[in-house]
C-alpha cells in the first residue's frame, strides 16, 4: 500500500508562490493534434501566464516546472512545488481522446481537475492518460512505488485518501473553469475529480488545466494561435486572481467570507412517483423540526455548477429532487440533500455520484457554505 503524507504551511505576509507545471516535454509530446502537439502549447500558454501574473500581482512569485521543451518526470514536479513552497499548483494540459472515436474531431471543451476521492470511467481514462508519461523513466515502477499508470486497481489507494486541501482545490478549479468558460470562451466541461499522479503528491491546493480538445481541428488552431493562448492564460490568470481575492486575510474577515446566502429550495409535493424538479424557496427544515443553522453544521451534496440559473424541469438535473442552490460570486451551485454528519452525507453520495460522478460534499453553516 501506498502511503502519502501531506503537509501545507501557511506564513502571513510570505509571497504568493505559484508553480505553474507546463505538461509533458522533451521526449514526451503529450496528445497530439494534426499540425502541433500538446507540449508545445502547454509551454507557450504557461509563459503567457506567468507573465501575466508576475506583472499583476507585486508579491507574486513564479515557478515554471519546465521552461523549454525538456522532460520532467511527474514526481519531479511534484516535488518541485513542495519544495518551493507554493501557495498554488496549476499543471497546465491539452485534451484528447482515442484515435479511433468517432467524436476525435468534433469534440470540444475545458475542463479543470482537482484530486478525485471517486473516479468516473471518463475521469480516469484521462488521468490515466496523462499518468502514462511516467512509463517514458527508466524503472518507473522503483520510482512510483509499484504503482502502474494502466492498471485500474492501482487507483484504489487513491479513493482512502483525504486530501487536506481539497476544498481550497475545489475553489480555485471553479474559479478557472467559470474563466475558461467566460474569458477564453471554451465549452464548459466542468469541474471534474480524478486521480492525476501530480495532483496526488504536491502539498498544497493544485489543478490540472485541459484546456481544450488538440484532436479537434478546430480547437487546435485556437490552442496553437498567439491570440488564442493569450485568451486562455488570461481565463487562468482571471482565476488565480479570484481565488486569491476570496482567501485574502481582508476576505476571512468577512462573515464566512466564500459564498452568498443560500437560496433553499424544494421540490413541491407530489403524489405521482415519478422525480419531478420543480422547486419553490423554503425555511431549511430537517424532518419536521426546523434546523437552526446557526447553531450546527449542515452538510449537502454539490452536484452542479452553472453560469445562469436552471429553470424547473431542465435535463442537467437528470430529475434529481429535492434540489437547492447557492450563489457564489457570478457561479451559481446546485445542492442536493441536508445531513447532519459527514458520514452521513457520504452516505448518500454514493448515491448521487451514480448520476452526478463529480459530486462532492460541501459544509454549510448559517445559510453559508463554510470552506
Amino acid at each position: 500500500m501506498l502511503i502519502f503524507s501531506f503537509t501545507t504551511s501557511v506564513v502571513e505576509g510570505k509571497d504568493f508562490v505559484v508553480v505553474i507545471d507546463p505538461g509533458h516535454g522533451g521526449k514526451d509530446a503529450g496528445a497530439l493534434g494534426r499540425k502541433t502537439n500538446e507540449k508545445t502549447v502547454n509551454l507557450e500558454v504557461a509563459k503567457k501566464l506567468s507573465k501575466l501574473i508576475t506583472s499583476n500581482m507585486d508579491d507574486a512569485k513564479v515557478y515554471m516546472t519546465r521552461n523549454s521543451d525538456s522532460f520532467v518526470p511527474l514526481q519531479g514536479r511534484a516535488d518541485f512545488a513542495n519544495g518551493k513552497h507554493a501557495d498554488i499548483f496549476i499543471s497546465i494540459h491539452a485534451n484528447s481522446v482515442d484515435a479511433k472515436s468517432p467524436m476525435r474531431t468534433k469534440v470540444n471543451g475545458a475542463a479543470v481537475y482537482t484530486l478525485g476521492l471517486k473516479k468516473s470511467d471518463t475521469n480516469l481514462s484521462v488521468a490515466m492518460r496523462e499518468n502514462a508519461v511516467m512509463k517514458l523513466e527508466p524503472d518507473y515502477s522503483t520510482t512510483y512505488q509499484g504503482f502502474d499508470p494502466s492498471s485500474a486497481e492501482s487507483y484504489i489507494i487513491f479513493e482512502m485518501m483525504q486530501h487536506k486541501n481539497l476544498d481550497q482545490s475545489i475553489a480555485l478549479a471553479e474559479y478557472v473553469q467559470n474563466q475558461l468558460v467566460r474569458t477564453a470562451g471554451r465549452k464548459n466541461n466542468g469541474v471534474r475529480q480524478a486521480p492525476f499522479w501530480v495532483l496526488v503528491r504536491t502539498s498544497m491546493p493544485a489543478i490540472l488545466v485541459e484546456l481544450d480538445f488538440i484532436c479537434n481541428p478546430t480547437m487546435e488552431k485556437f490552442m496553437s494561435s498567439s491570440s488564442g493562448q493569450d485568451k486562455l492564460a488570461k481565463a487562468i490568470y482571471n482565476g488565480v486572481e479570484k481565488y486569491r481575492k476570496s482567501t485574502s486575510p481582508s476576505s476571512k474577515k468577512r462573515k464566512n467570507k466564500t459564498a452568498e446566502p443560500v437560496k433553499e429550495v424544494v421540490e413541491k409535493e407530489q403524489k405521482s412517483a415519478s422525480p419531478r424538479s420543480e422547486y419553490k424557496e423554503v425555511s431549511t427544515t430537517k424532518g419536521d423540526t426546523e434546523i437552526k443553522s446557526s447553531d450546527a453544521i449542515i452538510y449537502k451534496i454539490q452536484f452542479l455548477t452553472a453560469s445562469a440559473p436552471i429553470s424547473k424541469g431542465d435535463k442537467r438535473l437528470k430529475g434529481l429532487s429535492p434540489v437547492d442552490y447557492y450563489k457564489d460570486g457570478k457561479i451559481i451551485k446546485y445542492t442536493f440533500g441536508e445531513f447532519g454528519s459527514m458520514s452521513e452525507a457520504n452516505s448518500e453520495l454514493k448515491k448521487i455520484k451514480k448520476l452526478f460522478p463529480d459530486a462532492f460534499v460541501i459544509k454549510t453553516r448559517d445559510g453559508k457554505r463554510i470552506k
